[in-house]
């Protein structure tokens, strides 16, 4: 049943407006990134670690947490349309599956996401800053720490889009809590933040491997938040009713 309910919710995704968010975002965050570090050459001298530096300042910072927040505010829309959330919570399947569902639909574009960022990144390396070879393996293992981190925020919008109605407002709680979450990372305060983590994961315009030594600390946080916001999930779910 939960292989059907992924399949249906992939089924939304087809033709959806959220790929022209998904195709444009990371261009302009590259384009951002790339003309800062041209502008910058002679104090951005660690090549590929330098670029990659700028490239997630502005994706991890300003994109990436209210990309997400489209995302799920996208898969919930129809539920709170037309009825849509009464027929969800007649249908013959746990509710919190639909939740899963959904998850696993925004996990997938999160990461289809991650991929073209990288590959954005490495376009504009080689093309217009002209950097030899190819990035160091680390620059991808800080990608996919990312993703560990998008585990938290997938899970907080999904729960936001599913009690507030709007799809802007949650996409703006996104917004503003990857601005605090800069702000914490700084403090040296990331793991309380669900915000921060995917900063901290992709060592967002730092040099030096913030999470050095403390990769276990980080993937606690990480689990442990999105754990945290699927099951008060679960419990909105159990308990609601269908509304007149």
């Amino acid at each position: 049943m939960m292989v059907r309910c992924i399949r249906a919710e992939m089924r939304k995704l087809r033709g959806a407006g959220i790929w022209w968010v998904f195709a444009l975002l990371p261009v302009i965050s590259a384009a951002y990134g790339t003309f800062n570090f041209m502008q910058n050459r002679e104090i951005l001298t660690n090549g590929w670690y330098s670029l990659f530096t700028q490239h997630t300042l502005f994706y991890a910072l300003f994109f990436f947490s209210p990309m997400v927040g489209v995302y799920a505010a996208y898969l919930w829309r129809m539920e709170h349309i037309g009825g849509g959330m009464n027929l969800l919570m007649t249908m013959p399947v746990q509710p919190f599956c639909f939740f899963a569902a959904k998850g696993a639909a925004v996990l997938a574009v999160t990461l289809l996401t991650q991929g073209w960022v990288f590959a954005l990144y490495v376009l504009c390396g080689r093309a217009v800053c002209g950097l030899a070879g190819w990035p160091p393996v680390q620059i991808a293992l800080y990608m996919l720490r990312g993703l560990l981190g998008a585990l938290a925020v997938v899970a907080l919008q999904l729960l936001l889009s599913m009690v507030i109605r709007s799809f802007a407002v949650p996409v703006l709680i996104a917004l503003v809590g990857g601005v605090v979450g800069m702000a914490l990372v700084a403090q040296d305060a990331g793991l309380c933040w669900p915000y921060a983590l995917v900063l901290l994961g992709m060592n967002a315009n730092r040099a030096q491997d913030q999470l050095a030594g403390g990769m276990g600390a980080y993937a606690l946080s990480c689990l442990g938040f999105a754990a945290l916001f699927c099951l008060l999930a679960q419990a909105l779910l159990t308990r609601r009713d269908v509304r007149a």
